[in-house]
């Protein structure tokens, strides 16, 4: 058994190395990625590394332009540091992110693969998700959202339910090519059950396929909660979101432009790394792209 899982690790760890070789060779894949570092450590460390705390109110300061004393990125309506409330933002905008794209994982994929492999509920399954589809996904969002209530943890629910039905169809779709493949067929007459053949064979192999879908529905999660945010439906003030900033900063855009413009770059810059990090992965982790 040693032998066989050595045997089995090789290939595994030779494939990993080829596409982290490919996704360094992509000077996009690489500017994503250096974007995502920074975001990710500007969010995990926000508390010892932002200048003022977020919800600090200096009403002498208000307006103050961007290079101000102690305001690299200007301050808002209240005097609150906008550099400040932008690294919280990006908290929050992570938090979302990642928590939206775990529960439609959590509960698209294991629908995927029955609806891919058990013919039985296929029809059952595909029609739920005909139905949720029928819905704009941001209207789904801001519906679910309204019912549950306006905080951060219902937001990303919100956002992970109406990303479901997205899942279900790309892992639908991939089960069902991996089950016509020789492998399955072969596990199948060996005596393997269902459940084996679906953890052991076509989850695995499908793995490349869900990972690239987390990184394309992770943005669609940053900008859902920044809408929800928008429209106060998601954190609620006086903590700091990327979307509630644009909503407090329109009313002064003309004076303060800086207050709407930044949280909206970190915004549009979070997400376009987010893109291309995915677009990067899937090339990389097919090799008909990768030797064009």
């Amino acid at each position: 058994m040693a032998v066989a899982d050595l045997a089995t690790a090789a290939p595994t760890t030779s494939r990993r190395r080829k596409v982290i070789r490919r996704m360094l060779r992509n000077p996009l894949a690489i500017a994503g990625l250096v974007v995502l570092a920074i975001a990710v450590i500007a969010a995990a460390f926000a508390p010892w590394l932002s200048p003022q705390e977020p919800t600090l109110t200096h009403l002498d300061r208000a307006f103050a332009p961007p290079g101000t004393a102690g305001h690299l990125l200007g301050t808002d309506d209240l005097g609150r540091d906008v550099l400040s409330r932008i690294m919280f933002g990006l908290r929050a905008s992570l938090h979302v992110g990642l928590l939206a794209v775990a529960t439609s994982l959590v509960i698209g994929v294991p629908l995927g693969l029955m609806a891919g492999y058990f013919r039985a509920v296929d029809a059952l399954i595909s029609r739920f998700t005909d139905l949720v589809l029928a819905f704009p996904f941001l209207i789904l969002a801001v519906g679910l959202a309204a019912i549950r209530g306006a905080s951060l943890g219902n937001a990303a629910i919100a956002i992970g339910i109406a990303q479901i039905p997205g899942v279900i169809r790309i892992v639908r779709s991939e089960t069902l090519r991996l089950k016509s493949l020789d492998f399955v067929a072969a596990a199948i007459v060996d005596g393997a059950g269902d459940v084996w053949v679906l953890g052991r064979h076509i989850l695995p192999n499908a793995a490349s396929v869900i990972i690239v879908q987390a990184t394309v529905a992770i943005p669609a999660a940053i900008l859902g909660e920044a809408v929800l945010s928008f429209l106060g439906l998601g954190i609620q003030p006086p903590a700091p979101s990327l979307g509630t900033m644009l909503s407090d900063a329109q009313q002064f855009a003309t004076r303060a432009p800086w207050a709407a413009v930044m949280p909206g770059l970190a915004i549009m810059l979070l997400t376009l790394a987010f893109n291309i990090v995915g677009d990067s992965l899937r090339d990389a982790l097919d090799p008909k792209a990768s030797r064009r």
